[in-house]
């Protein structure tokens, strides 16, 4: 079987300084406002801000997977930072001050520090990558992605050998995240901020992504913006958004849903329809394609790994999937 998708190839210093890489860069960075007017391209920069235009190589959709409306995308989605409702993030995210934006890079790593977003874009070229996105809820979505594999920010922090994880951090701002304020959902299970983590084979695989847009244009902030990350054969909940640090390290980290509920999501989130949770089945999920009551929905088998077991499958080769969920 063909992959899904068409991978990009491994950086070097000819296409860091390739013309048409060095204005696509240009282009993403005015788009997410993080260039000044009076740039290179002032026109662009005075657009600047969350929904702008982002060019990216696009390779089609081989997988001929079938898109959701960009509207149902950018309206129906989980960020408690905003609230529970699916329209809350939508609703209450505005006010999320996008520019200037920093990560924090530490831990395992030979090259740590605090990095302006134009700094980790630096030498990316962007692509479009067509995922299907699975709740742990049971319902799914297909989403064109535009962002640079996880494995190219990596290698350019030199990790140690000690590094056998990554954990990511959302940030944390109650001012600009009022689910975050105490009391606020209404419940405390979640201790503030959200983080999430990843096996260091599992951040390095081709098909993990750092997201900055969707549907051609940057990250709305309801969606994860300006940067978030992207595990197609995960459950959605490890797509930790709006990340403010990276950290390298030994140990398993913590995630903020298999601390809060640890019999019900655990640290791989893997989709597997064999491994119901507590409340409900994952077998079938709910394909969403748009916010029609009708003709915008269809039921469906839920695939193990969402679908790229042949790509992913071999990460786990010898673990029992059923106690790792």
């Amino acid at each position: 079987m063909a992959p899904l998708i068409r991978i990009a190839g491994a950086l070097n210093e000819a296409r860091v300084s390739d013309e048409t890489a060095y204005f696509q860069r240009r282009q993403v960075l005015q788009a997410l406002g993080l260039l000044a007017a009076g740039s290179l391209l002032p026109a662009a920069a005075a657009q600047s801000g969350p929904g702008q235009a982002l060019s990216a190589r696009r390779d089609g959709n081989p997988g001929k997977l079938k898109l959701t409306e960009e509207a149902a995308v950018t309206s129906y989605n989980n960020f408690y930072e905003f609230g529970l409702d699916k329209a809350d993030p939508a609703k209450n995210a505005g006010r999320l001050k996008t520019a200037p934006w920093s990560v924090v890079i530490e831990g395992e790593v030979n090259k740590p520090g605090r990095y302006d977003l134009e700094d980790l874009l630096k030498g990316v070229e962007l692509e479009e990558r067509i995922y299907r996105m699975r709740c742990v809820e049971a319902w799914s979505m297909v989403i064109p992605w535009i962002g640079f594999p996880l494995a190219s920010l990596i290698k350019r922090f030199e990790p140690t050998s000690k590094a056998k994880y990554v954990a990511f951090q959302t940030l944390h701002d109650p001012q600009q995240m009022p689910g975050q304020k105490p009391g606020f959902l209404g419940f405390s299970s979640l201790d503030w901020p959200y983080v999430e983590g990843l096996r260091m084979d599992e951040a390095m695989h081709p098909l993990t992504l750092l997201a900055v847009g969707l549907y051609g244009k940057t990250l709305l902030p309801q969606n994860g913006a300006p940067l978030r990350l992207v595990v197609p054969w995960k459950y959605g909940f490890k797509g930790i958004k709006s990340i403010v640090r990276i950290r390298f390290q030994e140990s398993q980290p913590a995630t903020s849903w298999n601390r809060s509920a640890p019999g019900e999501y655990g640290f791989y989130a893997n989709v597997n329809p064999a491994v119901d949770h507590p409340r409900w089945s994952q077998a079938r999920e709910r394909r969403i394609y748009s916010g029609s009551l009708f003709g915008g929905v269809e039921r469906i088998e839920t695939l193990p790994f969402n679908g790229y077991a042949e790509q992913v499958a071999g990460l786990y080769a010898g673990l029992d999937l059923r106690r790792n969920y």
